[in-house]
């Protein structure tokens, strides 16, 4: 099935594509595409890729050695179900069928399946996905529920926002969460070597500073990279909604970063008793320009007030 979502208002500036056999959503943006949400059954995770700046540069990488299972942009992390063995979605491309060889492919031991899209709207500036995931060990056991929203605002000259929330529901018993204080962010994003701090890009937190090595572990309200490339300088910023708690942050300058969750619950165990649930909210702000020409303070503040101009 092939479904556009095209308004027929003079206004529109959002479409979203809808391949079903291809397992893929695309985001348009201004007749530009912003970016694709792939979901086929034949994924270890379901992702983000690619996500395009507003010059059109991909700015994020699929698959990366020495580290092929990061997805660019995604949700994953170390879980037992209870009763059950340790599953690491993470880590889940090595649970494919060619284990033991440099090839790993379909069908994944353990995987997170989207299961449906639970909304699917366009409407002039403004963009709505819905969908729900199943996270699964053993190829068909469920271990945890995702409910993920999406909200695409399109700010204009190329520039949007993607305002996510994803909350993880313990719905078929008690779920241990044991991931370490290094191999997870909620979520996960893996820049594009050319915008990495190893090519030029600069990683800077909302408290000035920056670098690896004075952003990794640190509390921060927001993280930005950004670089220029082929003489356009865009950058990615990733805005924590405040939820009354301090979230320490994961950065490399080899192209990773992301939030992780409040210090009670990261790098030691907790568990979730089943019908309990732990969410978190976060916007993915694209933008042109570097952290000053791109006003990120002020932008964070409109995205925290839900005011956008």
């Amino acid at each position: 099935m092939f479904l556009i979502l095209n308004p027929l208002s003079a206004q529109r500036t959002i479409e979203l594509h809808q391949d079903n056999e291809a397992g893929c959503l695309r985001v348009i943006i201004d007749g530009q595409e912003a970016f694709v949400y792939r979901y086929t059954q034949w994924l270890d995770i379901p992702h983000i890729w690619p996500l395009n700046s507003p010059s059109g540069k991909n700015m994020l990488v699929q698959q990366a050695e020495p580290y092929p299972h990061h997805r660019s942009f995604y949700v994953a992390d170390t879980v037992r179900l209870d009763g059950q063995r340790k599953v690491s979605t993470y880590n889940a491309l090595y649970s494919g069928q060619s284990i033991g060889t440099e090839s790993y492919g379909p069908p994944f031991r353990d995987h997170i399946r989207h299961n449906k899209f639970t909304s699917l709207e366009a409407e002039g500036n403004r963009a709505v996905i819905g969908s729900k995931l199943v996270w699964e060990m053993n190829g068909d056991t469920p271990v945890l529920e995702e409910q993920r929203l999406l909200v695409i605002h399109s700010l204009g000259k190329g520039e949007y926002l993607i305002d996510m929330t994803f909350e993880l529901i313990a719905a078929y018993g008690d779920v241990e969460f044991v991931s370490d204080d290094v191999h997870y962010a909620w979520p996960f994003i893996r820049m594009h070597p050319r915008f990495s701090g190893k090519n030029g890009g600069t990683i800077t937190a909302d408290n000035g500073a920056t670098g690896e090595a004075n952003t990794n572990m640190k509390v921060a309200l927001w993280i930005d990279y950004s670089n220029t490339v082929e003489q356009i300088t865009e950058g990615l910023t990733v805005f924590q909604f405040p939820d009354g708690n301090e979230h320490r942050w994961l950065t490399r300058e080899y192209g990773i970063f992301g939030p992780r969750r409040p210090d009670e619950q990261s790098g030691k165990p907790f568990t979730l008793k089943k019908g309990e649930s732990i969410t978190q909210k976060v916007g993915i702000f694209v933008h042109t320009g570097d952290v000053k020409t791109s006003r990120i303070a002020e932008r964070y503040k409109q995205y925290i007030q839900g005011k956008w101009k």
